[in-house]
């Protein structure tokens, strides 16, 4: 016999066991499926959800069960998107966004939305206008944070049902238009000079009030100067009527001298004086007075 007749004739003896091998085989690789850590399968039997493959080996019934859908869960992010929002003081601005998102459900993404991506841009973009239009301009400038913490709160609400996790969305830019940017340099110009102006106004302010200031504490001190005086004499006075009350009218008549003496020599200290014009009870004083002196002594 040849070789082909014996191989024949081994497939005819043996070709139950043959078909059944390959029955086994091909259940094995129908049966056993080795999904990837970024995915998910979703797999159906008879046209219904069965069950959702994680990461990892897997066993589906032959024939019965089939992988009807292999869902990446890595994150993603849709492409950069404008939309034009009008705010609420009437202006037309044009805010650039992206979104990130991962698939968390897949059994519920694809039974429930066709178009993914699309439907998240959607619902974006009139979030993005809703929030913008209760919204003046300065604030989108000045709370950029904020819109995008409600921009993303909301986009997450409103995706949670397609098992869809939104991890970010951000407002790139906020586009104006060239009648809008040229009115509010102009706005900004303005403000700078009505800065400055108030500036120098609050200086001039300051040195009027530091000038009074000084002109307060000017006098207060000369004030102060002239009590200490006022006391001082008051005490000399005090001293006098002291002595004369326990001397009597020699003391009276000694202080009296005395001040004349003092007059006299005060004017004879000023500049440009030659003539000195004495009174003519002048010596009589100074006579009384160094006899009070002799006196004394």
């Amino acid at each position: 016999m040849t070789i082909e007749q014996e191989l024949l004739s081994f497939l005819g003896a043996n070709a139950v066991l043959i078909a059944l091998a390959i029955f086994v085989v091909l259940c094995v690789m129908l049966g056993v499926r080795i999904v990837p850590q970024s995915e998910k399968y979703v797999v159906e039997r008879f046209g219904r959800l069965k069950s959702v493959l994680g990461p990892g080996i897997n066993l589906i019934v032959p024939f019965l069960d089939r992988v009807a859908h292999k869902v990446s869960i890595l994150e993603r992010q849709l492409p950069n998107a404008s939309q034009d929002a009008i705010t609420r003081d009437n202006v037309l601005v044009q805010v650039e966004t992206s979104v990130f998102y991962r698939i968390l459900q897949p059994e519920r993404t694809v039974y429930r939305i066709r178009d993914v991506d699309g439907a998240i841009a959607t619902t974006v973009a009139g979030i993005v206008r809703a929030e913008i239009g209760m919204m003046e301009l300065d604030e989108v400038q000045s709370n950029r944070a904020e819109v995008i913490h409600k921009i993303k709160t909301q986009v997450a609400d409103a995706v949670d049902d397609w098992g869809i996790e939104v991890t970010r969305a951000e407002i790139l830019d906020v586009n104006l238009d060239k009648q809008t940017r040229d009115a509010m340099l102009q706005q900004l110009n303005a403000e700078r000079a009505r800065r400055a102006q108030v500036m120098e106004a609050e200086g001039k302010k300051r040195a009027v009030e530091l000038a009074a200031d000084a002109e307060l504490y000017a006098a207060e001190q000369t004030a102060k100067a002239r009590r200490i005086a006022a006391d001082a004499e008051a005490y000399a006075t005090q001293v006098v009527a002291q002595a004369i009350a326990e001397n009597g009218l020699e003391a009276a008549q000694y202080q009296v001298a005395l001040k004349q003496v003092e007059a006299l020599t005060i004017l004879g200290r000023g500049e440009g004086n030659r003539t000195i014009l004495l009174p003519a009870a002048a010596m009589d004083a100074f006579g009384k007075a160094f006899d009070m002196l002799k006196g004394r002594s």
